[in-house]
């Protein structure tokens, strides 16, 4: 069973990006990647854009959508924060206490796994302050904060929210199922406790531009384009400090971005196209430089308000060599094709 499995994700996957110190290249990460446009056609694809993949936290903004079709309301700062993989800096969980104190819980609700903030200042301050490892630190606590309070919304109890046969959760797979435009095949727990559903790279991409395309149609109150608007209006509720999904949604007016553990990234752009696309060995590394070289040929410079130099650098990964910069890790798309890169008619310059 796992050597099967192992080599399903492996099959047609080809390098990323490579870890160049000095002249040489020093390592090659692996993986899947895939650009649409605005139609849902392929633009680029490096590896197999219909492998299946666990979409891990990239699948918070859909989470945040079945939530608001359930009857969620939260000003658009917070329903930011319920599509948050967050630092745990103060104003996140200042937010998640906010949400749950709406629907009149307190913290002991939250079933997310404890944790320290995950911005290494933040987990300072709070080991400073005498804490240990709280479920509202933890970066997920804003989605289960979102969680509980659309439970409460919707007469659902509360105690079971993260069971995969509660209302809350179905509910959430139908979303899924529709954006992505399949039914999960597979189904397992993600690491804050919730339930984790399958996707492909190809089905994650086209529901970051349904998400995208929805918000900018500005008078729109769809649950997709509130969801999309609250994370592009409010990008350091959806990340933090120094986080790159945070960094291109300031970099590239009304877009929409979210990195999920494991070395996964969706996105889209106002214009319906979109990007997503899965790091083979986990790597978090390099998932920048991947991300601001596949929003540059989605098509996000031609965005009215984008910022090359914003994106530019989000895309800057140095490698060290003591404590100064010899090197780079770079996509290897990003100038010219790499080996395994098909190319589509619509594919940008």
């Amino acid at each position: 069973m796992s050597r099967r499995m192992t080599a399903e994700i492996t099959r047609g996957a080809v390098p990323l990006a490579e870890v160049v110190r000095g002249d040489l290249v020093e390592s090659v990460h692996l993986g899947h990647l895939v650009v649409l446009d605005a139609a849902g056609e392929v633009v680029l694809a490096a590896g197999d854009p219909t492998a299946e993949i666990w979409p891990r936290s990239s699948l918070k903004p859909l989470q945040a959508v079945a939530m608001v079709r359930a009857g969620l309301d939260l000003p658009p700062e917070l329903l930011a924060l319920a599509a948050a993989s967050h630092n745990g800096e103060p104003v996140h969980r200042d937010g998640a206490r906010a949400i749950l104190a709406g629907a009149g819980l307190g913290v002991d609700a939250l079933r997310n796994t404890p944790s320290l903030p995950m911005y290494p200042p933040a987990a300072a301050d709070w080991l400073r302050a005498g804490r240990d490892a709280e479920s509202i630190a933890q970066n997920c606590s804003g989605k289960h904060a979102a969680m509980l309070a659309t439970c409460v919304a919707a007469g659902w109890e509360t105690g079971g929210y993260l069971a995969v046969d509660h209302p809350l959760q179905r509910a959430v797979r139908a979303v899924i199922t529709e954006l992505t435009g399949a039914e999960p095949a597979h189904v397992t727990t993600d690491g804050c406790g919730a339930p984790l559903f399958a996707t492909t790279l190809s089905g994650l991409a086209r529901s970051f531009g349904t998400l995208a395309g929805a918000a900018a149609g500005e008078m729109s109150q769809e649950p997709t384009a509130r969801v999309a608007r609250a994370m592009s209006a409010h990008p350091e509720m959806v990340a933090g400090t120094g986080r790159e999904d945070t960094l291109a949604m300031r970099a590239v007016p009304g877009a929409v971005a979210k990195i999920g553990a494991d070395g996964v990234c969706a996105a889209g752009l106002p214009d319906g196209s979109s990007l997503a696309f899965k790091v083979l060995d986990g790597a978090d590394r390099p998932r920048p430089a991947l991300l601001a070289a596949a929003l540059r040929l989605a098509g996000a410079l031609e965005v009215p308000g984008a910022d090359p130099a914003a994106l530019a650098a989000i895309g800057r990964v140095p490698v060290l060599g003591g404590g100064e910069p010899v090197g780079e890790v770079r996509a290897t798309f990003d100038d010219g094709l790499g080996a395994g890169v098909a190319v589509g008619q619509g594919v940008r310059s």
